[in-house]
């Protein structure tokens, strides 16, 4: 049972070239205020090198618009283009 003061919290998965950039391949944040907002803090860590227009987004294993609602629990990648042949 959670308390009332724990601190929500958001898994983020990264792939490929974030994940090289991050060093990681997930971490588990404070729930954020949006998932645009998460993006530019982590990219302003990480330095990913991408705009987030550049991205997909999916929350708990589907895609997702940049205007999704997060909460408390949720699962978060970012998938960088990748390039195929």
């Amino acid at each position: 049972q959670k308390r009332r003061d724990q601190v929500m919290s958001i898994t983020v998965l990264y792939f490929a070239s974030l994940r090289e950039a991050a060093g990681k391949s997930s971490e588990q944040l404070p729930l954020p205020d949006s998932l645009s907002a998460l993006y530019e803090e982590l990219n302003g860590h990480y330095r990913f090198g991408f705009d987030q227009h550049a991205l997909r987004v999916a929350v708990n294993d589907r895609f997702a618009a940049w205007q999704s609602p997060v909460r408390d629990g949720d699962t978060v990648a970012f998938i960088p283009p990748v390039s195929g042949g």
